[in-house]
């Protein structure tokens, strides 16, 4: 399998034992949790060695920074570009919302990394988790300036406060109800959009 744009075969060689390892990684920790899932775990799922493993990765904390990097920023790149083509504030707002939600019900394995396992586990992954957040919570702080001066609702709002705001309050929602019965992706989506977006 070539990798695109690599045309060193054992660059591309790496790049896929790379991309092996932090699959299996993804589903290591998403399944079992962080503190549940060893290097020997995740070696065996990618059918691959620890010398392979460390060859790519410093610790597992390493191999766990990678991953909440790779996945969740593909995650919240694919909401901010959800966004775009949005007729105005509220609807780009809106549009970000449900693509998060439905994007963490969709890749659940990534949602419960970002959202659970990564919450406090080391300074470095909280530097990744709260990058992750801020690029959330700056597209919403942006929105709501451009809403200053012609929509009431939001007129006396502090962007970054209120984009901070609903960071927090959708991923609690999304965390609590990926556990726990009772809310589809689309009617939680929905429930949030009437709170930040009426």
């Amino acid at each position: 399998m070539a990798i695109a744009g690599v045309e060193d075969p054992r660059e591309a060689r790496r790049l896929q034992r790379r991309a092996r390892l932090m699959q299996a990684a993804l589903a290591m920790f998403a399944a079992r949790g962080y503190h549940e899932s060893s290097v020997d775990d995740i070696v065996a799922r990618a059918h691959m060695s620890k010398t392979a493993f460390y060859d790519q990765f410093e610790s597992k904390e390493h191999c766990f920074r990678e991953v909440l990097a790779q996945e969740g920023g593909e995650l919240i790149h694919a909401v901010i570009a959800a966004t775009s083509g949005g007729e105005d504030h509220r609807d780009r707002m809106r549009r970000g919302i449900h693509a998060f939600v439905v994007a963490c019900y969709k890749r659940s394995a990534v949602a419960r990394l970002m959202l659970v396992e990564s919450v406090g586990l080391s300074p470095s992954v909280e530097e990744v988790r709260h990058q992750l957040q801020e690029r959330f919570a700056h597209m919403v702080a942006e929105e709501v300036r451009q809403a200053l001066l012609d929509d009431d609702f939001y007129a006396n709002q502090d962007p970054q406060v209120f984009g901070r705001a609903v960071v927090g309050a959708v991923n609690d929602a999304v965390g609590y109800f990926l556990t726990h019965p009772g809310a589809d992706a689309e009617s939680l989506a929905a429930s949030l959009c009437r709170i930040f977006a009426p």
